[in-house]
């Protein structure tokens, strides 16, 4: 181990030390904990990723290298939501569809910034997570998947090349969540966020979005890369995309779909993504977004 890579460790214990203190302040401001599960989860694949020196890969062979660190994880819905005011929560050892992509490109991120500490991770996910990288409130959250992407995009997170790869026009009209408050516990408890949450759908409906539809998928199947983010747009009625997840190629070159799995209960390398996709028959096409 060399000077620089000792360094980096070096950073890292004392993050952990910064990090305990921190918790300990967020018990008895009685916030939620971040688990040790997800603490020593997080450190693992930070010191794999500084002994093997994976900061200096691209980014998306990087997250590559970090989403393979996470298979098998359970897949865990509805770990963003808590009692109390909005907290940027994380959790490594349960992920759905979004955290999964988000975890790994958020530690991509900081690893590339030169950054080890899990409170840079908590900054590097409230960045992407919440609209304009500012958590204010429930509704700053990028709740819908196509306002996560507009304004990642404008953040220059990633690169929606989904229209460089011969993408058509989504017609998004999102307005599910204002329809249906009491699917959301923060809604319930605050009738006020509806009426903002509309005017949020209001807007999202007034941005242009791409999608490759189903039947032109595997004509760019090889243009993809690994780390590249797909998101699967829907034909459900206020809804715009029904699942996340990222490509993993693999060793033969095919670009396998790599997701946080409702149906197989974890996070699983899948089928290549046209075969994926075609097997759901209210997906009807693919976004995708290449990181920056």
């Amino acid at each position: 181990m060399n000077r620089r890579d000792f360094t980096k460790l070096g950073l890292i214990t004392a993050g952990a030390v910064f990090l305990k203190t921190q918790l300990l302040f967020s018990f008895f401001q009685g916030k939620e904990i971040y688990s040790d599960e997800t603490v020593k989860t997080f450190r693992k694949i930070i010191s794999k990723a500084i002994s093997e020196k994976w900061d200096e890969l691209p980014i998306g062979e990087l997250m590559g290298k970090i989403a393979t660190m996470l298979l098998n994880t359970p897949y865990e819905a509805f770990t963003l939501e808590g009692p109390g005011p909005e907290i940027c929560r994380i959790n490594l050892k349960g992920l759905d569809c979004v955290t999964f992509f988000e975890n790994v490109l958020d530690i991509a991120r900081i690893l590339k910034k030169g950054r080890f500490s899990f409170e840079e991770l908590i900054n590097e996910v409230t960045f992407t997570r919440y609209r304009k990288g500012v958590l204010v409130d429930y509704t700053s959250r990028l709740h819908y998947t196509s306002d996560w992407i507009y304004d990642n995009v404008k953040k220059g997170v990633v690169k929606d090349i989904t229209q460089e790869l011969g993408g058509v026009r989504f017609p998004i009209n999102v307005s599910f969540m204002s329809k249906h408050p009491e699917f959301y516990e923060a809604m319930k408890n605050h009738t006020e966020y509806i009426n903002i949450i509309q005017q949020i759908e209001n807007d999202i409906n007034s941005h242009t979005y791409y999608y490759i539809p189903v039947d032109s998928i595997k004509d760019i199947e090889p243009k993809l890369e690994t780390g590249d983010i797909i998101a699967v747009a829907t034909n459900k009625e206020g809804l715009d995309y029904s699942h996340t997840g990222m490509i993993l190629k693999d060793k033969t070159g095919k670009t396998r779909f790599m997701h946080a799995s409702s149906k197989k209960k974890k996070v699983v390398i899948d089928k290549e993504i046209f075969e994926y996709i075609k097997g759901v028959e209210s997906d009807i096409g693919i976004t995708i977004l290449r990181p920056l």
